[in-house]
């Protein structure tokens, strides 16, 4: 039987038949979305464990080291002998695995979002849904294009987890069926391209700038001598290193977002005769924008570092997600095209 957002889809539809071929597409497009979030699910489990594994080697590391020490300080002959390597052992299979898994539910993904755009005969990022389904496309992109500049796989859990519930609100709440544009965005199809699609790459960047932070976060408590059980912590990159690379990721978003704000009053003047009108989608899209020029000011001349900055960065994300939820659903304005 279909789903009730499949159900609630038809509801709003009603008094205007879909075209069969545009249902069956919009269907296998969420067939193949169902089966990323199995898929994903699967790499969840996988980079889960390998933070468990993390930790027990992390722990064994430490109880060599400290069994070396003493038996140095009694002159023992065997401290050598008991030494922690030095070298690095391979990641386990499975860690590959879990980053495979994540290639193939990526795959899936793609193939559910374009499926839902050519149901739809445009790009599929016109509501919520489509929105929402294109986002975590580009985050989980930007995760998997970031192995290539440096491993990242200690946030595989983070990110295959937040995408599992991301795509899993999406389908169960936001999913609508196939309908025309609104007015103003049909009128303006390429400024629909441009700014939606440099919106969504920019919150790809964000939320892995958020990951980051929170990671510095837990490795500064871990340095301080804070979380004695989250051994995995000491596998991880240094806080500095992960400030860096957040700051690093926040400066691509940030300028990804620049655009989407001027872009967005380019064709606020198209569509409704001026550039900014105080609409609250348009109030949130400028905070956002304060909050991590802020945040890369204070860092870059403020000396504002750890602690400070990472959560500088994790409130910018905070209020892209609030944008997205809170904004969309409870206020009303000239962009309610959530199509709920």
């Amino acid at each position: 039987s279909p789903t009730p957002s499949i159900r609630r889809g038809a509801t709003q539809a009603a008094g205007r038949r879909l075209d069969p071929v545009t249902e069956t597409l919009d269907s296998y497009s969420l067939i193949a979305v169902y089966s990323a979030m199995s898929v994903y699910a699967l790499a969840f489990i996988l980079f889960t464990l390998d933070l468990a594994r993390r930790s027990t080697e992390a722990t064994r590391r430490h109880d060599a080291a400290v069994r070396a020490a003493t038996g140095a300080a009694a002159g023992s002959t065997t401290a050598t002998l008991e030494r922690p390597a030095t070298t690095a052992k391979p990641a386990p299979k499975y860690v590959n695995a879990a980053l495979a898994l994540t290639v193939i539910a990526w795959a899936l993904h793609l193939g559910g979002d374009v499926l839902r755009g050519i149901a739809a005969a445009r790009v599929p990022w016109a509501n919520m849904y489509e929105f929402g389904l294109t986002a975590t496309l580009i985050i989980v992109t930007v995760f998997l294009v970031a192995q290539f500049w440096q491993d990242l796989r200690f946030l595989g859990a983070y990110v295959t987890g937040f995408v599992v519930l991301a795509l899993g609100v999406a389908t169960v709440n936001f999913h609508v069926a196939v309908i025309p544009l609104p007015d103003a965005l049909g009128r303006s199809p390429f400024w629909l391209v441009i700014h939606v699609m440099v919106a969504i790459l920019g919150v790809g960047f964000f939320a892995l700038g958020a990951a980051l932070s929170v990671a510095q976060l837990l490795r500064l408590r871990r340095d301080a001598g804070g979380l004695s059980r989250a051994r995995y912590l000491d596998t991880i990159p240094s806080a500095d290193r992960l400030e860096n690379s957040a700051y690093g990721v926040n400066v691509i978003g940030f300028v990804f977002w620049t655009f989407t704000l001027v872009a967005g009053a380019i064709w606020a003047n198209d569509a409704w005769g001026r550039p900014w009108g105080w609409d609250t989608k348009e109030v949130w899209t400028f905070i956002i924008w304060v909050l991590y020029a802020g945040y890369i000011h204070a860092r870059a001349t403020r000396g504002w570092r750890g602690a400070r900055s990472a959560w500088l960065a994790i409130i910018g994300f905070a209020a892209v997600v609030f944008n997205f939820s809170i904004v969309n659903i409870f206020f009303k304005g000239l962009h309610s095209y959530s199509g709920l």
